[in-house]
């Protein structure tokens, strides 16, 4: 397995990943605070820490709804998160064209799960020389991330992670098949797991995305049992007032306790049961 290089650590050959940041970047202080807290919660805890917001959410139900600050100022924001609060930063981008400056900034650019198998998009964030963490598609099946994993490498992409945030079944509903994990880490890549847009309920709400918070903890204890390189959350301090994605989002004040449960999962498997 070839480990991913992000920033000063490595996801892959030691002590697992958390991503994690409010869904959209909603203002400077906000995604200030929340780094700093989250990093604080997370590096207690052995885990490396990555943070995650979106300058744009291109993607949102309604064309109504909040997208985000849009591409300069969210990426002048994301800039200062990496440089005041000191941690590895990660955030997704919808068009080729975007690569470049989204790759002056971030340490990880994110390539999101509609658009997996973009080839144009997945070259060109290959081409930053930046980690890419590609989420798999709510369509594909495991084994078919081969083909995507294929493009990066012919693009000269080194550092790569996988991350799988569940799959359509039915109308409105996403559920999780764990054998994917194995399945997809036998590619040869880091593996992550999305906790909280796996219990998301895409146009639960008609106008936007339901789910339910409390099934965040029962699928990453799951995967941390089936072993996985880190683990994706989006997180707030208030989800309820959250501009997007507020019914999956996790409660800061409850993050803690849920990595001290997944480190105690991690710890009581024996390594030869560990992916």
């Amino acid at each position: 397995m070839n480990p991913c290089r992000v920033r000063d650590f490595t996801v892959g050959d030691g002590a697992p990943l958390l991503i994690a940041g409010p869904c959209v970047i909603e203002g400077r202080e906000m995604a200030l605070r929340h780094a700093e807290a989250i990093r604080d919660i997370a590096t207690a805890r052995g885990f490396n820490y990555c943070f995650k917001s979106s300058f744009d959410k291109a993607n949102r139900t309604s064309v109504d709804s909040f997208r985000g600050p849009g591409l300069e100022e969210g990426l002048d924001i994301l800039a200062e998160v990496r440089e005041n609060v000191g941690v590895a930063v990660l955030t997704d981008f919808h068009t080729a064209e975007q690569a470049p400056s989204v790759g002056e900034v971030v340490d990880v650019l994110q390539v999101p799960a509609f658009l997996c198998r973009q080839t144009d998009l997945l070259v060109a964030a290959a081409k930053t020389g930046k980690a890419v963490n590609v989420k798999k598609g709510q369509f594909l099946a495991p084994e078919n991330m081969k083909p995507v994993v294929g493009k990066l490498e012919a693009a000269e992409g080194k550092d790569i992670m996988l991350v799988e945030r569940g799959v359509t079944f039915g109308y409105g509903n996403l559920v999780v098949d764990f054998r994917s994990l194995p399945i997809m880490r036998k590619l040869g890549h880091p593996v992550i797991f999305d906790a909280t847009h796996s219990v998301q309920r895409p146009g639960g709400l008609g106008t936007k995305s339901g789910g339910d918070r409390t099934e965040v903890p029962y699928l990453a204890r799951a995967a941390a049992a089936v072993g996985v390189d880190g683990f994706f959350m989006e997180v707030h301090e208030d989800p309820d007032k959250g501009l997007s994605d507020g019914p999956n989002m996790l409660r800061l004040d409850t993050l803690s306790d849920l990595l001290d449960e997944l480190q105690r999962i991690r710890e009581a498997l024996a390594p030869s049961k560990v992916l």
